[in-house]
């Protein structure tokens, strides 16, 4: 019945900070970028490894939500990398703070966090 996952959509409370994170820090290509006057909102498409697409979102003061690794529903959204301790220190030198890497116990692959300009968590995972 499903196939995979089409894309993710962000919503996010400063679209300039976020398109910046999401593009310049991260390196995720536009894929398309409009502005929506009817509502005030901009939709920029972003490609991740050219497989799958991430929407981020600008609304007119968005409400605010619990966005804690453990907090209920989206845990969060996790990256696949080649090499979790060179991407995070790139991220570390891009002024990204991330979590110590840690190893999944259940898979042995090393894994850490770090959260965009808007707390949402994010995970890089080591493939």
């Amino acid at each position: 019945m499903l196939k995979r996952i089409h894309h993710v959509a962000i919503i996010c409370s400063d679209y300039a900070a976020s398109k910046n994170f999401y593009v310049n820090i991260l390196g995720l290509k536009i894929v398309q970028e409009v502005y929506r006057v009817e509502r005030k909102s901009y939709k920029l498409d972003l490609s991740v490894g050219g497989l799958y697409q991430i929407e981020l979102f600008s609304f007119v003061n968005p409400p605010e939500r619990a966005s804690g690794p453990e907090a209920r529903g989206l845990r969060h959204l996790a990256f696949e990398v080649d090499d979790v301790a060179a991407v995070a220190a790139e991220l570390n030198a891009k002024g990204v703070l991330t979590e110590d890497v840690r190893v999944d116990e259940h898979t042995g692959n090393k894994f850490t966090f770090f959260t965009d300009p808007d707390g949402l968590p994010l995970e890089i995972y080591q493939s």
